[in-house]
C-alpha cells in the first residue's frame, strides 16, 4: 500500500536548491549553440615562461600568446613533472607521472597501449581527434598516437651521418592543424606541438636578425608569430566562442644557468617551470600563484568539458581555483633520469611542497623557492632534510604503480641517431646501480656533458679537430660514456679516418660490452665500408641484446642485400617495417631489393612491388632523393625515358651532389642523341666524383664525355 509523503525543506537547504535551479551558472562551459566546447591543446617545445611578455618578460615581443594571456587564467608557478619532451607529454596527456606510466625518457620507452589517453578519453566522448607534432621526440612510434584519428608527424628522412635535427618549422605545423580544422563539423581536440625554441636555436627571418644576439629568443619571438596565425583563425571561423584553450610548453631550457647548457640533465626551475594560461568562453581572467603541474590538465579538461573524470588521474581539476576558491596544497613530483638510464649516473628526483623544493641525489639540494626561485642557495646543509624525505617516499609510493617495473624498454637506432644532436643519451643499461656516493651525483659529473656539447659545437662551426680531441678526452676519463665512442667513429669516417673509427667502437665495444648503441654504430659502420659479413655478426650480437630496432633491422637488410642473399634481405627489411611501419629509408632499400630481384629472375610481381616501394617513400618523405633515383631507374627498365629523366631531375634538385642520377642522365640524354644535355651531367659528375673512382670507371667516364664532343 502506497503512502503519501510530505518532503519538507530547511530554509537553508530551499535557498541553496533554488539558487542551483534559477540562477545562472558562473562560468559557460558550452559554446553559444549549447554544443560542447572543442578543446585546442598548444605545446610549445622547450619554452621558458621567462621569456614570454605575459610572464614578465622584457627580452622578447610576444604579442600573439598575450593577446591570449589577457582572456585567460595564467598560472604563475606551473611545473613540468620532467624536463624532457616524450616524458612530459605522456604525462600531460595521461595525467600521470612516470613512477605511473614508467616512460622516463625520450628514447628508451614507449607508452603501453594499456593506458587510457587524453585523446582517447575524448574520442570515447564523441569528439574527433588530431595531433600535429613539430619533431622526432613525439614520432608515433613512441605510443601517443593512441586515441588520435590522425597523428601527423612527417618530419622526413635522416641519415645516419648527419648531426642536426630534422624538425618541421612552427608555420608547417599550424598550416597543417588548420587545414584539418576546415573540415571538422563535431566537437574536435586539436592538439599542436611546435618545437622551434629546441637546439639547434635558427629563427628564420626577420627574428634572425631582430634577435641576432640571442636566437634563442628568436626562436620564441618567432613561433608566437606562427600561434598568430591560429588565434586568427579561431576568431574569424566564430570557433574562439567554442572552445578551451589551454597553452603550455613541455619544458624550459637553462641556457647556461647552473652550469647546464639546454635541458634534460638538472631538475632546476629554468627547465621545471613553465607556461600554463586557460581559457574558455565565459571566463573572467585572472591570475593564480598556488602551485600547480602537468598533471592538473587532464582532469581541468574533464571539469569543464562536464566529462567524466577517470579515477587513475593524479592531479586535480584546476576550475574550482579558476572560480576563486583556494585548494589544499598539491604535492609535486619530478624527476630527471637520462643520465640514469644511459650511463648508470645517479638518478635525480624530487618533491615540490609549497614554497619548499627538495631534490633527492647524493648530494641533496633544498631551496625555498618564495625567496630563492632562481635555486642559488642550497639550504641542504643547514637544514633538517628527513620531513622532506619522508614526503618524498611517501609521494612516490602514491604515485607508483604496480606495473611501472614493467615498462618496455624500448630503444632504435633511428631514434638515437635523431637525437644525436640534441645531446640526449639513449643506451639501455641491463644492470643500473642501485647504490650511489657523491661522486656519481650529476653536480660532479657536468663537466663531461659540458666538454660532450662542446664537442658538438665545435663540429658545427667546423672545427673538428677541436670536436675530436674533446671526445678523446672524454672517453680516457669516462669510459661509460658511450656517445662520446660512437661520434668519435663518426667524425673521424667523415675525415676518411676508418681505421681510428674503426679501433675506437673496439674500444668502446671492449669498456661497455652491453652497449647496444655502441655494438650497432659499429655494425652500421662495417656496412658503410662494405665488410658485409662482419657487419652481419656484430649487427646480430646487438639484435640479440635488442631485437625491436628498425634501423639495426634496416642495416642488417642491407648487408644482407649486398651480398646477394635476397631473401634473407627481405625478412630484414620486413621486421623494421613491423616496428616502425613510416620508415621511407627501408621502403627505398625495399625498392632497391625488388628491383635486383626483378634483373635476377624477370620477376614481374618484383618489378611491381619495386616501383610501389619508392613510391612509398616518396610519399612518406617528399624530399627523398634516394626514392626518385631508384624510382628513375625502375621506370628506365620499362623504357619509360620521360618519367626516369623527371625522376633523376628530381633527384638533383632536392640533392645536387647525389652522384647516381647526374650519371644516369648523362648516359640516358646521351642514348638520346641529345648530346649537350649528356655533356652537362656528365661534367658535373666529374667535376664531383672523378678523384674517387677507380681507374676503370675514370676511363669510362672520359669515354661518354668523348663521345659529347664528336
Amino acid at each position: 500500500m502506497l503512502k503519501n509523503y510530505r518532503i519538507y525543506f530547511a530554509p537553508s537547504l530551499l535557498f541553496i536548491l533554488l539558487f542551483i535551479f534559477f540562477c545562472p551558472p558562473l562560468f559557460c562551459l558550452t559554446g553559444s549553440n549549447k554544443a560542447p566546447l572543442n578543446l585546442l591543446l598548444i605545446s610549445i617545445d622547450t619554452l621558458r615562461a621567462d621569456r614570454l611578455s605575459c610572464y614578465g618578460s622584457q627580452k622578447v615581443k610576444t604579442p600573439s600568446v598575450d593577446s591570449l594571456a589577457q582572456k585567460s587564467v595564467l598560472f604563475s608557478r606551473a611545473f613540468a613533472n620532467t624536463s624532457m619532451t616524450l616524458p612530459s607529454h605522456t604525462n600531460i596527456l595521461l595525467g600521470t607521472t612516470p613512477l605511473y606510466h614508467g616512460v622516463h625518457d625520450n628514447s628508451n620507452f614507449i607508452v603501453r597501449e594499456e593506458f587510457l589517453t587524453l585523446a582517447e578519453h575524448l574520442k570515447k566522448n564523441g569528439f574527433a581527434t588530431a595531433a600535429f607534432v613539430g619533431a622526432f621526440p613525439l614520432d608515433s612510434r613512441f605510443g601517443l598516437t593512441q586515441g588520435f584519428d590522425l597523428y601527423d608527424d612527417n618530419y622526413g628522412s635522416q641519415m645516419l651521418e648527419e648531426f642536426t635535427f630534422v624538425e618541421r618549422k612552427a608555420e608547417v605545423v599550424v598550416d597543417k592543424a588548420l587545414s584539418w580544422l576546415e573540415s571538422q563539423t563535431n566537437p574536435w581536440f586539436l592538439f599542436i606541438h611546435c618545437f622551434d625554441p629546441h637546439q639547434p636555436y635558427s629563427p628564420p627571418e626577420p627574428f634572425k636578425t631582430q634577435y641576432k644576439d640571442n636566437p634563442y629568443n628568436g626562436e620564441v619571438a618567432y613561433v608566437d608569430f606562427a600561434l598568430g596565425k591560429v588565434f586568427s583563425f579561431l576568431k574569424e571561423k566564430n570557433l574562439e566562442d567554442k572552445t578551451l584553450i589551454i597553452f603550455t610548453a613541455d619544458h624550459g631550457e637553462s641556457l647556461g644557468e647552473h652550469g647546464e647548457m639546454t635541458h634534460g640533465y638538472f631538475a632546476y626551475n629554468t627547465t621545471l617551470w613553465v607556461p600554463l594560461l586557460i581559457f574558455f568562453p565565459g571566463m573572467k581572467p585572472a591570475q593564480i600563484a598556488q602551485n600547480v603541474s602537468h598533471l592538473d590538465i587532464f582532469p581541468t579538461v574533464c571539469g569543464i568539458l562536464r566529462i567524466e573524470k577517470p579515477k587513475f588521474l593524479q592531479g586535480v581539476s584546476l576550475l574550482p581555483m579558476m572560480r576563486g576558491r583556494s585548494l589544499p596544497d598539491q604535492d609535486i613530483y619530478f624527476e630527471s633520469l637520462t643520465a640514469f638510464y644511459s650511463r648508470g649516473w645517479a638518478p635525480l628526483r624530487g618533491i615540490i611542497q609549497g614554497n619548499k623544493k627538495f631534490i633527492d641525489s647524493p648530494i641533496p639540494e633544498l631551496y625555498d623557492l618564495e625567496k630563492d626561485f632562481q635555486e642559488l642557495n642550497n639550504l641542504a646543509e643547514s637544514a633538517s632534510l628527513d620531513k622532506y624525505k619522508s614526503s618524498f617516499e611517501k609521494l612516490v609510493k602514491a604515485q607508483s604503480s604496480a606495473q611501472e617495473s614493467g615498462a618496455l624498454l624500448r630503444m632504435d637506432r633511428e631514434t638515437q641517431e635523431k637525437l644525436r644532436s640534441l645531446g640526449y643519451i639513449s643506451t639501455p643499461q641491463p644492470l643500473l646501480k642501485k647504490e650511489f656516493t657523491a661522486k656519481d651525483d650529476l653536480k660532479v659529473l657536468i663537466s663531461y656533458q659540458n666538454k660532450f656539447q662542446r664537442a658538438i659545437s665545435s663540429y658545427h662551426k667546423r672545427q673538428i679537430e677541436e670536436a675530436i680531441s674533446l671526445l678523446k678526452e672524454i672517453t680516457a676519463e669516462r669510459k661509460d660514456f658511450d656517445l662520446a665512442y660512437t661520434y668519435l667513429a663518426n667524425f673521424y669516417k667523415e675525415q676518411k679516418k676508418f681505421k681510428e673509427a674503426v679501433d675506437i667502437l673496439k674500444e668502446g665495444y671492449q669498456n661497455n660490452p652491453s652497449s647496444f648503441k655502441i655494438i650497432v654504430t659499429y655494425g652500421i659502420f662495417m656496412v658503410e665500408v662494405g665488410q658485409f659479413d662482419q657487419a652481419i655478426d656484430i649487427l646480430k650480437k646487438g639484435l640479440a641484446i635488442v631485437d625491436y630496432d628498425p634501423e639495426a633491422w634496416n642495416y642488417l637488410g642491407v648487408a644482407y642485400w649486398n651480398k646477394g642473399s635476397f631473401d634473407e634481405a627481405l625478412q630484414a627489411y620486413e621486421k623494421a617495417l613491423t616496428l616502425d611501419k613510416n620508415y621511407p629509408i627501408v621502403f627505398n632499400n625495399l625498392g632497391s631489393l625488388y628491383l635486383s630481384i626483378f634483373l635476377k629472375d624477370s620477376r614481374q610481381d618484383a618489378y611491381h612491388k619495386a616501383v610501389e616501394s619508392f613510391k612509398k617513400a616518396i610519399e612518406l618523405d617528399p624530399n627523398y632523393a634516394s626514392a626518385y633515383n631508384g624510382l628513375g631507374a625502375a621506370l628506365k627498365m620499362k623504357n619509360d625515358t620521360d618519367g626516369a629523366i623527371g625522376c633523376w631531375k628530381k633527384a638533383v634538385e632536392l640533392d645536387p651532389d647525389f652522384g647516381f642520377p647526374l650519371y644516369n642522365l648523362g648516359l640516358i640524354y646521351l642514348a638520346r642523341g641529345e648530346k649537350s644535355e649528356a655533356l652537362l651531367y656528365l661534367q658535373k659528375y666529374k667535376e664531383k666524383f672523378y678523384s674517387s673512382l677507380p681507374q676503370r670507371e675514370k676511363e669510362k667516364l672520359d669515354a661518354y664525355i668523348q663521345k659529347c664532343l664528336k
